[in-house]
C-alpha cells in the first residue's frame, strides 16, 4: 500500500502517512537520491530502517519534493530548500512528514507496554493513576510521548528535556487535541498538539 493517510490542515500545512509494504527493490526504484542519502543507506543494517528512510523519499514526492530539496542543519533539523518547514517520523511499518510554511513537529508511535518502563523518564506517572487499566494507561503514555517527541522536533534545541521543559496539558481520548508548553531559557511557548490512532499505532503533530 503507498500513500496511506494525508491530512489537510489549512492551505499551507499538511500530514502525509505511508504504509510500508513494499520491499526495498520496489521502493528503491525511481526515486532519485543524493549521494549522501545512497551512502547513508549502504551503512543502514536493518532492512526495516532502509525502507523506511526510501518510504519518507515517496511522500516528499507526493508533496511534490525531491531527496534533493531536503536539507539538514548543524543540529540535524530538516528542512526544505524553498523553506517550507518539515518535520519526519518513521516507526516501524509507518512512516510520516508534516510540511508547513510554519514550524512544525510529527511523531509515530507502536503502543506497547515498554512505554510503561521509561515513563518516568518523560512524565511524572502519578498523573495517570485514574485510567481504568494498563491498556488505558498505555494509550494516553504513547500520546504523550508523541506530543513531546513532536514538540521536541518542532523547538529544536539539544537542551530541552522531555520530563522538565516540556508540559503536555491533560486531555480525554476522544479530544484527538491538546495544548501545550515548552518552558525553556526562561522562556514559555504555547502550541496545539493534534493526536490520532490507526492500527495500534499512534500519531501526533504540534503546530504553533
Amino acid at each position: 500500500m503507498p500513500l496511506y493517510k494525508t491530512i489537510t490542515i489549512n492551505p499551507h500545512t499538511k500530514v502525509l502517512i505511508w504504509k510500508i509494504e513494499e520491499p526495498f527493490e520496489e521502493l528503491i526504484k525511481d526515486i532519485p537520491l543524493t549521494e549522501n542519502s545512497r551512502f547513508r543507506i549502504s551503512k543502514m543494517l536493518s532492512d526495516i530502517h532502509k525502507r523506511g528512510f526510501l518510504s519518507v523519499r515517496h511522500l516528499l514526492k507526493e508533496a511534490g519534493y525531491t531527496d534533493f530539496d531536503l536539507v539538514y542543519n548543524e543540529d540535524g533539523k530538516p528542512d526544505l530548500k524553498d523553506h517550507t518547514c518539515i518535520s519526519i517520523t518513521h516507526s516501524h511499518e509507518f512512516s510520516g512528514i508534516i510540511i508547513s510554511k510554519n514550524e512544525v513537529g510529527i511523531d509515530i508511535e507502536k503502543q506497547r507496554d515498554k512505554i510503561l518502563r521509561i515513563a518516568n523518564k518523560f512524565t511524572p506517572l502519578k498523573e495517570y493513576r485514574t485510567l481504568a487499566n494498563d491498556a488505558a494507561v498505555i494509550q494516553k503514555l504513547t500520546i504523550v510521548w508523541c506530543a513531546k517527541e513532536a514538540l521536541y522536533k518542532l523547538y529544536a534545541n539539544r537542551g530541552v528535556s522531555f520530563l522538565h521543559h516540556i508540559d503536555v496539558r491533560d486531555f480525554q481520548f476522544e479530544d484527538n487535541e491538546t495544548t501545550a508548553e515548552i518552558i525553556f531559557n526562561g522562556k514559555i511557548n504555547s502550541y496545539q498538539v493534534h493526536f490520532f490512532e490507526f492500527e495500534q499505532f499512534t500519531c501526533a503533530y504540534a503546530l504553533c
